[in-house]
């Protein structure tokens, strides 16, 4: 869900800038792979278990058990990378604990992920998978305009047409799942897309803010994980037992978990690692590729899994989301086509 986790400035400064192009080509397809099942199935698996019927989880607890997973794995990881368990526990000690002013630093970014994540789970239980799929990617959009305003960057002619046709296309997808007459199971539009478009807010702010603070900072990403999971621990805690703390005392912590439950969530953990990969072995048109097969892999299973039914507007909102989606991240590919030679003669102007 990824995203869900933005830890793309970590992985910026992180990984070398040659590291695309040295490494192993397979690992293009393998990274990218992997990426665009963990999309999938992550939705999927989320919106199944969340409109089975019988005992349904409480959120705030998968949120909490999620932390827990993605901290614990990022740990694992450094382990492997250093070779050594000692001089990983070594280095987490020096970079976590007598960092701590570092530290501290993530203690926002992991409140505002938390929420987000929170209301993530409130939209995946109030929104059909595909609907879903399609209206995150207006993290998209809240990013570039935090991007504006908070790091002072500029976007090209080209990059702001990008947006502008991302927005036109999940608005396209809101419009049709708001007025829709088919009847749906599980399906609040209105929560769902007040809750969506909020956990997309937040991502923007919270991955934007994480690389101001952080740039130019080489420390590496598994450790940058660990610090944002410890908060991210404490912020998850916190929120279960301030919204959910009756339900979870009179129901118990665990209640309503099934083995598919735990399978969920832990694909749904993974995404945050999985999208440092593709950033280390991969470039945005390869992320642009798995999310765009991610969005229609999911429109396919959810007509078989969930009855989903798939409407002339929602077909040509997904197509704008996915075509901005290649634009935003390689405005040179506008260029392809022959009505943009005539109109723009000084390409300077998109660039």
């Amino acid at each position: 869900m990824h995203l869900k986790y933005s830890f793309l400035a970590a992985v910026r400064n992180a990984v070398p800038n040659n590291s695309i192009s040295s490494s192993p080509p397979y690992m293009k397809h393998f990274s990218l792979l992997f990426l665009t099942l963990q999309n999938v199935t992550s939705i999927l698996l989320l919106r199944y278990v969340r409109t089975t019927p019988g005992p349904r989880f409480i959120n705030s607890t998968a949120v909490l058990n999620s932390e827990i997973q993605k901290t614990v794995l990022s740990i694992l990881l450094l382990i492997y990378e250093q070779k050594s368990v000692v001089g990983s526990f070594k280095l987490l000690y020096h970079a976590v604990i007598c960092n701590a002013k570092d530290t501290l630093k993530t203690g926002i970014p992991a409140l505002l992920y938390t929420l987000q994540n929170n209301l993530l789970f409130v939209s995946i239980s109030n929104l059909d998978a595909a609907t879903f799929q399609v209206s995150f990617q207006l993290k998209i959009f809240t990013t570039a305009i935090f991007t504006v305003f908070l790091l002072h960057r500029q976007f090209s002619l080209v990059q702001w047409l990008a947006l502008f046709l991302l927005f036109f296309g999940i608005s396209l997808v809101q419009i049709e799942n708001m007025t829709s007459t088919t009847p749906k199971q599980d399906v609040n539009a209105i929560l769902g897309f007040i809750s969506v478009v909020s956990a997309c807010i937040l991502s923007g702010l919270a991955g934007v803010y994480f690389e101001k603070i952080l740039k130019g900072s080489d420390t590496s990403v598994w450790i940058r994980n660990i610090q944002l999971g410890i908060f991210g621990m404490l912020f998850g805690f916190l929120t279960a037992y301030m919204s959910d703390g009756t339900e979870i005392k009179k129901k118990g912590f665990l209640f309503g978990y099934t083995d598919l439950v735990w399978i969920a969530i832990t694909i749904q953990s993974a995404g945050g690692l999985l999208v440092a990969l593709v950033v280390k072995y991969a470039d945005n048109i390869w992320k642009g590729f798995a999310t765009s097969a991610a969005i229609i892999i999911s429109c396919i299973i959810s007509m078989g899994l969930f009855d989903f039914q798939l409407t002339v507007l929602f077909a040509f909102g997904a197509i704008f989301v996915i075509f901005s989606i290649f634009l935003y991240s390689k405005p040179d590919l506008i260029m392809h086509m022959p009505v943009v030679n005539i109109i723009f003669k000084d390409k300077s102007v998109l660039f």
